[in-house]
């Protein structure tokens, strides 16, 4: 009993002492508490705008040049794609993606997604299979359960 009154007048001690030297720490700072939870807001929507044209674009990126030869290629091997490969995603390579896609039992969207990559031979081994999974964290600590007093 006297322990658990010790720390709890430690911890009312150290929460007190910390909420004077927050509030001391900022030096000419007058405003109200009205005005000071208005402000984070405005200084947090100030900072975003600021942030704003370093943001990530959504979305994916439209394949290389190159990529959609290859991808033109294998649809031609597939004899999905009839032409010369031209580099270009047209209306000629979304019918053959259409038809790959309807050929091979996948949604036949006309769009590039992994599964049809994975099915054309380009993609990678793991492309559609499972959902990733974390790597295995390993711990050299073992706990112990917590005795009782």
């Amino acid at each position: 009993m006297r322990l658990r009154t010790s720390i709890t007048a430690g911890l009312a001690l150290v929460l007190t002492a910390g909420t004077a030297w927050s509030a001391t720490s900022t030096p000419g700072s007058t405003r109200s508490s009205a005005k000071s939870a208005a402000s984070p807001a405005s200084k947090s929507r100030a900072k975003k705008s600021g942030r704003h044209s370093s943001r990530r674009q959504r979305g994916q990126k439209a394949p290389a040049p190159d990529r959609i030869s290859e991808i033109q290629q294998a649809l031609a091997k597939d004899g999905s794609f009839s032409g010369t490969p031209s580099g270009k995603w047209d209306d000629s390579t979304v019918e053959a993606m259409k038809k790959f896609q309807a050929g091979h039992g996948l949604n036949p969207s006309g769009k590039l997604d992994a599964v049809t990559l994975q099915k054309l031979g380009l993609g990678s081994q793991t492309a559609g299979v499972a959902a990733p999974m974390p790597p295995v964290a390993t711990s050299l600590i073992t706990t112990k359960p917590a005795q009782r007093q």
